[in-house]
């Protein structure tokens, strides 16, 4: 039988771009990784789709709407849990409101490498400048 504690589990990290810059939030002190800065976004539930977990995530935490979903630019396994982080872009409606977090800002690439990331949007982060991926 397989290890449940093995199982991956998805998160879409939406990769929200406006004027240049992106959005990021800062987790609240409580959480895990907490008072650390990321892409906002979430676990996806069983059977829901980057689509559908993008919409519900963004809704519930920033009253945001989101038009469009574009592809994974990014996957990383967060260190020291199951989860599968896929960064993923995200055209979204709206301001941005701090419901779930106790941040939330617009970053030009650079900027976000001076926040203090969790791991995983470290490491995207990184991708994104090394890689002038917006360019």
């Amino acid at each position: 039988m397989d290890d449940p504690s093995a199982l991956k589990i998805d998160v879409i990290a939406a990769v929200v771009r406006r004027d240049g810059k992106f959005l990021a939030c800062q987790r609240p002190p409580e959480k895990r990784h907490g008072n650390l800065w990321e892409f906002p976004g979430g676990k996806l539930e069983p059977g829901e789709t980057l689509l559908a977990a993008a919409q519900r995530e963004l809704d519930e935490e920033l009253t945001l709407r989101v038009i469009e979903i574009g592809e994974i630019r990014f996957k990383s396994q967060d260190p020291g849990s199951n989860f599968v982080v896929n960064f993923v872009d995200v055209v979204a409606d709206g301001v941005p409101e701090a419901i779930e977090h106790t941040r939330v800002d617009w970053f030009t690439a650079n900027e976000l490498l001076a926040l203090q990331l969790a791991p995983s949007d470290r490491q995207f982060a990184e991708f994104l400048v090394r890689d002038n991926l917006y360019g």
